[in-house]
C-alpha cells in the first residue's frame, strides 16, 4: 500500500477515535438544548406571572378551575397558593394568570399556553373587561365545547376568588370580537357564577352558555379598553313621574 494511503488511513483512524470520544458530550449538549427548549416557555410563563404582584400582596389559597382529569369534559378546582392582593382588579389579574402559567399538567390546561392576559378593567358595578392577546382565539381549538370549556374556566375562576366581579366581558387584544373560536358568542358579557362549582352541575347551564346584554353602567372603568366606552348612565325621569 502506497505511502500517503497509509497517510490517509492514520488520520481517519485518528478522527474516528475522537468522534467516538466526543459522542457523549455531543448527546448530552443536544439534551440539554431541548430541556432548554421545553422550559423556555414555562420560564417566560413563570416570568410573567411574577410581574403580576402589588406591595400588600399576602400569600394565600386560591381555587383554580382547570379541566378535570378524571371527568372528560368537566372543570374541577384546584386549591393553589399565590400571592393575592386585597384589590379586585389586581387579585383578578393575578387568578386569571396563573390560570394560564401554572396548569398543572398540558391535558387540564384550558386557556392556550401563548394567551397572556393583556389588561383587566372593572366598573363599580361590577362589570369587568378582560383584555386576552390573540391567541386566546387563534389557538383555542375551535368547536363549542371547547370554547365553552375555556371561558367557563375563566369565570369559574373568578367567582370563587373575586366576590366583587359579577359580569364579564371578553376582548382579544382590545378588540371586541363575535366568537371565540367560530362558535362560542363573545358579543355580551357572561354572569359570573356566586359560588365554584363543577362544570357539569345538573340541571343548570354552563356560564358560559348564559349571557347578559350590556349592563347600564354607574361609572368608568379603570383605563377605559379601545373601542369600548363606557356605558351611559340612564337619565332620571322628569319631576312629578
Amino acid at each position: 500500500m502506497a505511502r500517503h494511503w497509509k497517510v490517509i488511513l492514520a488520520i481517519l483512524a485518528v478522527l474516528l477515535i475522537v468522534g467516538l470520544f466526543n459522542v457523549p458530550a455531543l448527546l448530552r449538549s443536544i439534551s440539554r438544548l431541548q430541556r432548554a427548549g421545553a422550559t423556555e416557555e414555562q420560564a417566560r410563563r413563570e416570568i410573567a406571572q411574577a410581574q403580576v404582584s402589588t406591595p400588600d400582596d399576602v400569600r394565600d389559597k386560591a381555587q383554580l378551575f382547570w379541566a378535570s382529569p378524571a371527568s372528560l369534559g368537566t372543570l374541577e378546582p384546584t386549591e393553589v397558593e399565590l400571592p393575592l392582593s386585597v384589590d379586585p382588579v389586581q387579585r383578578s389579574k393575578q387568578v386569571l394568570t396563573a390560570l394560564i402559567a401554572q396548569v398543572p399538567t398540558e391535558a387540564q390546561r384550558t386557556l392556550p399556553a401563548d394567551t397572556e392576559l393583556l389588561d383587566f378593567y372593572l366598573l363599580p358595578d361590577g362589570t369587568a373587561i378582560a383584555d386576552f392577546s390573540e391567541t386566546l382565539g387563534t389557538k383555542t381549538p375551535s368547536g363549542i365545547f371547547s370554547e365553552e370549556l375555556a371561558v367557563d374556566s375563566i369565570l369559574r375562576t373568578l367567582g370563587a376568588n373575586v366576590p366583587t366581579v359579577h359580569s364579564l366581558k371578553i376582548l382579544i387584544h382590545g378588540q371586541e370580537a363575535d366568537t371565540l373560536a367560530g362558535h362560542l358568542d363573545l358579543t355580551g358579557f357572561f354572569v359570573i357564577p356566586s359560588l365554584p362549582s363543577p362544570a357539569s352541575d345538573a340541571g343548570g347551564a354552563s356560564p358560559a352558555a348564559a349571557q347578559i346584554p350590556p349592563p347600564p353602567g354607574n361609572g368608568a372603568p379603570v383605563g377605559s379598553p379601545t373601542g369600548i366606552p363606557p356605558p351611559a348612565t340612564p337619565a332620571a325621569p322628569p319631576a312629578g313621574q
